[in-house]
């Protein structure tokens, strides 16, 4: 079969909520052959001698990583790039960046997640100057490639049919630095537009933006399917098929005073997903990270090392995601890939 680019190509990559259910099925068919050809060693050179900007405004392993690798094994090269490194750190405007990379260059992606109300809004303006696509490393709004990976992760361990399917994305306590709420809010937009039932869980300071809580009722009521909130790990994890405990900032604090995310958490210790929380879901219930994991605050060796962990699978899938995105958005010509 062929992915037809008409639509893909050129298209920004910015949230899931901005593509249909079919295109979103699209990127895993071709996702699921790009991780079949790279682990035959099949060559999938798509992007020959394409360059693609990678921006970054915070710190990476995955993400870099996965992007950097991902365009090297399509034929093409990527360009890291810090803010501190260009001229957006003397003043430059999106504008200028975005109609400057875009002549050089096949497509930008960027990172800019820690501060709410910045990160979506500057790609969104790097877009508008932009001719090629802008794709999403993470904002302060959705990490739509980590959750493209969660959703093809469940799908290879529970199967493509997940109605009645439960899945917990819960808030957990971590001490290390106030991380972007954008896992959660990927997560709950996105999952139960594919039959997931969702619970989400946090502590009353730990509150998401409004509009996606509002996008992922929405979604769940066209999908026929649950969204729950409540305020105790132990509730969301009752019976889950799936638990993704997270730490994430408060929403109020996030951009002016990340330090006081950290002080209210220190009275959340208890948010740990340890042995007898996972004894809360459902015995083979999958537990999901999409990493680094805050080992012994967030969770305890026992579990992320544990036969119920598919964090690694999960962490892999970023690679096969991130090259699907890459490939069907940048590609002049349409993309081969084969179904199970």
């Amino acid at each position: 079969m062929t992915a037809k680019t008409a639509w893909f190509k050129g298209k920004d990559y910015i949230t899931t909520e901005e593509w249909t259910e079919d295109q979103i099925e699209t990127l895993l068919a071709v996702s699921a052959d790009l991780k079949r050809k790279f682990r035959g060693r099949i060559p999938h050179r798509y992007l020959p001698d394409l360059t693609i900007f990678l921006m970054f405004f915070d710190k990476s392993t995955r993400t870099r990583n996965s992007f950097e690798a991902g365009i090297t094994q399509l034929g093409g090269h990527a360009h890291f790039l810090t803010a501190e490194a260009m001229q957006i750190s003397h003043g430059e405007s999106a504008k200028d960046t975005g109609s400057i990379l875009s002549r050089y260059g096949h497509a930008i992606a960027i990172r800019h997640d820690l501060i709410p109300g910045e990160g979506n809004r500057y790609m969104r303006e790097v877009a508008r100057w932009a001719d090629v696509p802008v794709i999403n490393m993470q904002c302060d709004v959705d990490h739509p490639c980590q959750t493209l990976a969660d959703l093809m992760t469940i799908r290879e361990k529970l199967g493509r049919n997940l109605r009645g399917r439960k899945v917990a994305v819960s808030w957990a306590y971590a001490p290390s630095y106030a991380k972007p709420l954008s896992v959660p809010q990927g997560l709950i937009m996105l999952l139960p537009r594919f039959g997931l039932d969702v619970v989400l869980a946090h502590p009353p300071e730990y509150r998401l933006m409004p509009e996606t809580m509002a996008a992922a009722r929405e979604n769940a009521s066209r999908a026929g399917v649950k969204f729950e909130v409540c305020d105790t790990m132990d509730d969301a994890f009752r019976d889950a098929d799936v638990v993704i405990p997270k730490s994430w900032g408060c929403l109020d604090t996030m951009g002016a005073n990340p330090q006081e995310s950290l002080r209210i958490a220190t009275q959340y210790r208890h948010w740990i997903c340890d042995a007898e929380m996972m004894k809360r879901g459902k015995p083979e219930a999958l537990y999901m990270h999409p990493l680094p994991a805050d080992r012994g605050n967030e969770v305890t060796d026992e579990v992320i090392d544990g036969p119920n962990s598919v964090v690694y699978d999960e962490a892999e899938n970023r690679l096969h995601t991130c090259k699907a995105v890459m490939a069907l958005t940048m590609a002049g010509q349409e993309i081969p890939y084969e179904t199970e």
